[in-house]
């Protein structure tokens, strides 16, 4: 039975939760509508507007009409594909191994894996290895390097774990190896981590910028992350971005790098829904066995 005290217990959770959703949301709100207001209203509002009185797109239309936006966004999107792409095949041909108590050399090597949450090679290694590979200055730079990450490996290995031994030495009955086993049985029955692996991949990659700064020196294949990070630097937002000055002159910086920020994030946003109904199940399976 509910009683009275229960009602108001979850009238103040759902309050505070509702308040905490907005706290998150808010920045992005802002982002938005600062990338929307007239430069005129920004003046007046002493740069803060919360409800715009007016709307204009041109802050939209310039930096779409730099060849710096769009090209920097194709080759975010393409590390993104390939690069999680890569990743979900190389950790689940990992991980599916690791995950039977059978396979020989089992805890040597993943030993060896989970020795490289604690330790790596730094920061220097890692960029000879880089050069000498010849990936420096070239897409590859930002999508094979941390092709597995041991910690996506090990939420996949203890999903496989929990799947039913029963269904998998039917498919060997019937015949399956274990290539075909995998492909035909388990794959099937691990949608849901593939979808939140696969997320938590691509996210990555989105956002990632750090590749691109150290690995990469050509501007023609710089990702929109670096491009943002140089706009915050760059005191010439026209500069950086190759717009016209006059007409840039027109429109504060803010509202520029706002519109660039919204942008760069609207793909994720429009995927994430997708993914949603998968993301929960997946990394609750994947994390408890049983």
């Amino acid at each position: 039975m509910v009683t009275k005290t229960d009602r108001i217990v979850d009238g103040a959770l759902y309050i505070f939760l509702g308040l905490f959703a907005l706290s998150t949301l808010f920045p992005l709100y802002f982002v938005v509508v600062m990338s929307i207001t007239p430069y005129t209203e920004v003046l007046r509002n002493g740069g803060f507007v919360i409800w715009p009185s007016a709307v204009t797109l041109e802050a939209y239309e310039q930096i779409l009409a730099s060849a710096r936006i769009p090209d920097a966004l194709r080759i975010t999107l393409i590390v993104t594909i390939v690069a999680t792409a890569i990743n979900l095949i190389v950790t689940t041909l990992l991980a599916y191994p690791l995950s039977k108590k059978s396979t020989p050399g089992r805890n040597g090597i993943l030993l060896a894996i989970i020795f490289t949450m604690l330790f790596n090679g730094g920061l220097i290694p890692t960029y000879m290895v880089i050069r000498e590979l010849g990936l420096y200055n070239t897409i590859w730079a930002m999508i094979i390097p941390g092709t597995v990450s041991t910690f996506n490996f090990l939420i996949m290995k203890t999903y496989f774990e929990g799947l039913p031994q029963e269904i998998e030495e039917a498919a060997r009955i019937d015949g399956c190896g274990e290539i075909a086993t995998l492909w035909r049985i388990v794959l099937p029955l691990s949608a849901p981590i593939l979808a939140t692996i696969g997320l938590f991949y691509g996210v990555g990659h989105w956002n990632e910028y750090f590749k691109g700064i150290m690995y990469v020196s050509d501007k023609d294949l710089a990702p929109i992350q670096v491009v943002l990070r140089n706009m915050i630097q760059t005191p010439s937002v026209s500069q950086e971005l190759s717009l016209n000055a006059s007409k840039v002159a027109q429109l504060p910086p803010e509202t520029i790098k706002m519109a660039t920020v919204t942008v760069a994030i609207m793909p994720i946003v429009l995927v994430y829904p997708f993914l949603q109904k998968y993301f929960t199940k997946g990394v609750m399976i994947g994390a408890i066995k049983g």
